[in-house]
C-alpha cells in the first residue's frame, strides 16, 4: 500500500492505551512527543515487566526453582531476538548500550579477519562509524566510506558495492538513517556484496529500523544485527545483537571455562530479556488473528500493521489532510532528502523554515508543547551526515504508530504557525 492504511478509531484506542505519557510529559504538562527517533513511547506492559522481573532476588545461575523459571525468561527473550529478525542460531551479544555492542562487533572482525580495508557509509551512527575508524587505525585498514544521495536521504547500493573487493574485511551498514528516515536496500547491498566476496563479514545497524519495519535475514547471508529495546517502546540499560555461527567462533573477550561461543560476560539480566518478550507480545497483539499462527507470523502481521499505519502518518505530515496544508506545501517550510516514495522511508522527516534557525524554531515549538529535535552541523551525532547532504541543519520530526490523525494536524498546525513568525 503506497500510502498506508491508518488503524481504526477502536484499534488506536487499544495502542494508545498501551503506552505511558502519550498525551502529557511526567510533570503532568500536556504535550505532543514527535521526538521517537531519539527513543521511544514506553510500552507499559514492557515496564511493568521488567520491575517486576528485577525485584526477584535470585541469581539465575542456580539451579532451583526460581532460578530456572529466570533462565527461562533469558531464553525466551533471546527466542524473540530472534523472532525480531527472522534468524536461527548464531548467539545473542548483549551491552549496556547497543554503541558499546557495536565496538565489540567491528573489534572482533577486524582484529581478527584478514583485509586491508573496511566499508562503511557517511550516514552511519557515530557508534559505528567511529567504531569502524577506531578499528581500521588500530589495524593499518583503509577506512573507505560510501557518499550518500541527498534526494533520497540514503545511500544508493552501488555506491556500497563499489568500494568493496577482496581486501574487504567488513562491511559495516544501517538500515535506515536517524537523520532522514531513508531505509536501505539492505537485502540488495548484502547480496551484491557476497557475490564480490562470499567470505565477507557484515554488520548491520538495525536500531533505527527495529521499530518501524519487518526485517528478513533469514534467506541473507549476514553476520551481526544490532538493535536498542529503548528504541522499541522498552527501557534503557541494553543494547543487544544476534551474530552467526562465523561470527560467535572468533576471538572475543569471555571466561576461559566457557565455550568459545558464549559471548555472555558476567550474571545476566533476566529482567532485560522479559522486557523484550513483552515488546514481541506486543506487536504479535495487533495481528488480526491469533489462531493457529507461529510467533513469527503474527510477529510479521503486528509490525506490518505498524508500517503501514506510520506510512499513512507520513503522507498526511507531507499532503496534509482535509483540514490542514501538508509540510509540502506550507509556505515558508522546507521539507529535506524528500523522497516521493514512501515506501523507502521510516517515520522521520527532516524540515527547515525560511526565517528561522533551526534551535529557535525547536524552541517555538515547545512553547506550543510540541517536542521535536534540532539535528545541526556543530553536533558530532550530526555533523558528518548533514554536510553529505549539503545541509547545515534540520528539524528532526518522528512520531510512531501510536501517534493519531488528530496529532498530526495539531503538529502541522503549529508548523503553520511557527512559519508565519
Amino acid at each position: 500500500m503506497e500510502f498506508g492504511k491508518l488503524m481504526g478509531n477502536e484499534e488506536m484506542k487499544r495502542v494508545r492505551d498501551a503506552f505511558y505519557y502519550m498525551d502529557e510529559d511526567a510533570n503532568g504538562t500536556p504535550r505532543l512527543f514527535f521526538d521517537n527517533a531519539g527513543g521511544s513511547y514506553r510500552l507499559k506492559k514492557a515496564e511493568e515487566r521488567f520491575r517486576k522481573v528485577d525485584m526477584i532476588p535470585d541469581c539465575s545461575e542456580r539451579n532451583h526453582e526460581m532460578a530456572l523459571y529466570l533462565q527461562s525468561l533469558e531464553e525466551a527473550g533471546k527466542d524473540d531476538i530472534r523472532t525480531i529478525f527472522n534468524v536461527k542460531g548464531g548467539a545473542i551479544v548483549t551491552s549496556l548500550t547497543a554503541s558499546q555492542a557495536m565496538f565489540q562487533l567491528v573489534g572482533a572482525v577486524a582484529e581478527n579477519i584478514p583485509g586491508t580495508n573496511i566499508v562503511t557509509t557517511v550516514l552511519e551512527h557515530p557508534s559505528a562509524f567511529d567504531a569502524a575508524g577506531y578499528y581500521a587505525d588500530q589495524t593499518g585498514k583503509e577506512l573507505r566510506v560510501a557518499k550518500s544521495n541527498p534526494d533520497t536521504g540514503g545511500v544508493d547500493a552501488a555506491e556500497i558495492t563499489a568500494l568493496i573487493d577482496q581486501d574487504t574485511c567488513l562491511l559495516s551498514v544501517m538500515y535506515s538513517s536517524n537523520i532522514s528516515g531513508a531505509i536501505f536496500d539492505i537485502p540488495g547491498i548484502i547480496k551484491a556484496a557476497k557475490a564480490i566476496k562470499p567470505d565477507l563479514y557484515i554488520i548491520v545497524d538495525a536500531v533505527q529500523h527495529t521499530p518501524h519495519g519487518v526485517m528478513d535475514f533469514s534467506q541473507l547471508d549476514v553476520d551481526a544485527v544490532t538493535f536498542a529495546p529503548y528504541k522499541f517502546f522498552g527501557v534503557r540499560g541494553i543494547g543487544a545483537a544476534y551474530i552467526s555461527d562465523r561470527f560467535s567462533a572468533l576471538p572475543h573477550h569471555k571466561l576461559a571455562g566457557k565455550k568459545k561461543t558464549e559471548w555472555e560476560l558476567g550474571s545476566p539480566a533476566p529482567a532485560q530479556y522479559a522486557m523484550i518478550t513483552e515488546i514481541v507480545n506486543y506487536v504479535c497483539s495487533l495481528a488480526a488473528c491469533q489462531e493457529k499462527k507461529g510467533r513469527r507470523e503474527l510477529f510479521v502481521e503486528g509490525m506490518t500493521k505498524i508500517m503501514l499505519q506510520e506510512r499513512a502518518l507520513l503522507y498526511l505530515m507531507l499532503e496534509g489532510t482535509e483540514q490542514m496544508q501538508g509540510l509540502r506545501h506550507m509556505e515558508g517550510v522546507h521539507v529535506f532528502m524528500d523522497n516521493p516514495d514512501l515506501e523507502q522511508r521510516d517515520l522521520i522527516i527532516g524540515i527547515g523554515f525560511d526565517h528561522i534557525e533551526y534551535a529557535a524554531a525547536v524552541k517555538e515549538y515547545e512553547k506550543r508543547s510540541v517536542i521535536v529535535y534540532e539535528r545541526v552541523a556543530s553536533s558530532l551525532y550530526s555533523k558528518r551526515m548533514l554536510e553529505s547532504f549539503g545541509l547545515d541543519g534540520a528539524i528532526r520530526v518522528s512520531p510512531l504508530h501510536c501517534n493519531s490523525k488528530e496529532e498530526i494536524e495539531r503538529f502541522l498546525a503549529v508548523t503553520k504557525e511557527i512559519a508565519a513568525l
